[in-house]
């Protein structure tokens, strides 16, 4: 059964994710080069290398001092975080930073995975697709341990950084 915009927003929200932006989409099954893996890793590091512009989402997922500069240094992905495809690429979409987000693996990524899987099949499928490059449900914003200094913490962090990839 193909799913309306309406089915797909409720579906959603029923996982505690009635805040994620959907697109529709016609799959486009297409077959992975044998060195696609080799090419994801270089996206995923570059995505995460992307991430210093998103320090105010990324406050949100409680990581500490060390799990945060791994993260944007490209370095080591947090325990319990997923970078996923807006279009996945057995449906046509790009090994590409830009047809990607992060979100927490427990639920929001498991959740997604059944969001898509259950619509298998059907000519057309709606897809998860964030505004930003973090996605963090409202139901789970509480923001890290330190409140605001949190933020501004991560924030000189990730500043020293990039301008550190700069020279």
């Amino acid at each position: 059964m193909n799913w309306t915009k309406e089915i797909a927003e409720q579906k959603l929200a029923d996982m505690k994710m009635e805040d994620m932006p959907i697109i529709e989409t016609i799959p486009k099954t297409q077959k992975l080069n044998s060195d696609w893996f080799k090419d994801y890793k270089i996206a995923c590091k570059e995505f995460m290398l992307s991430l210093t512009d998103s320090i105010e989402e990324l406050t949100f997922l409680n990581l500490n001092q060390d799990e945060f500069m791994g993260l944007i240094s490209g370095k080591k992905m947090p325990n319990n975080l997923s970078i996923r495809f807006r279009i996945p690429i057995l449906f046509g979409g790009e090994i590409n930073p830009k047809n990607m987000f992060m979100c927490a693996t427990f639920p929001q990524s498991q959740n997604l995975d059944r969001f898509i899987i259950e619509q298998y099949g059907n000519e057309k499928i709606w897809l998860p697709n964030p505004v930003k490059k973090v996605y963090v449900s409202a139901h789970t914003a509480s923001g890290g341990d330190g409140g605001n200094a949190t933020t501004d913490r991560l924030s000189q962090l990730a500043a020293q950084l990039s301008m550190g990839r700069d020279t």
